[in-house]
């Protein structure tokens, strides 16, 4: 599903518009950003939990060479499903 065809299921379960849904999903996108760029946690009851994990520098080894590499540190998104979703995925 890309973003065009969720605006449309969005549109049909809640009984908006296309523009007003497409508005709603860009608003919820943009909050997720910010809060997790702020470095706060995300949790939508029964979907899951959004949050910002740092991965340490560590070596890798480059498959062309097979040249040890210095890989940074950098931070990551995670999500972790909720119970209600992850019931839902497994039935």
């Amino acid at each position: 599903m890309n973003k065009t065809e969720l605006v449309d299921k969005i549109a049909a379960v809640a009984g908006l518009s296309k523009v007003d849904s497409k508005k709603a999903l860009d608003a919820a996108v943009v909050a997720i950003k910010e809060a997790l760029e702020a470095g706060d946690k995300v949790a939508l009851v029964g979907f899951g939990t959004f949050a910002v994990a740092e991965r340490p520098a560590r070596e890798g080894i480059n498959p062309a060479t097979k040249a040890k590499i210095q890989i940074p540190a950098k931070k990551v998104v995670k999500f972790k499903a909720g119970a209600e979703l992850a019931d839902a995925v497994n039935k």
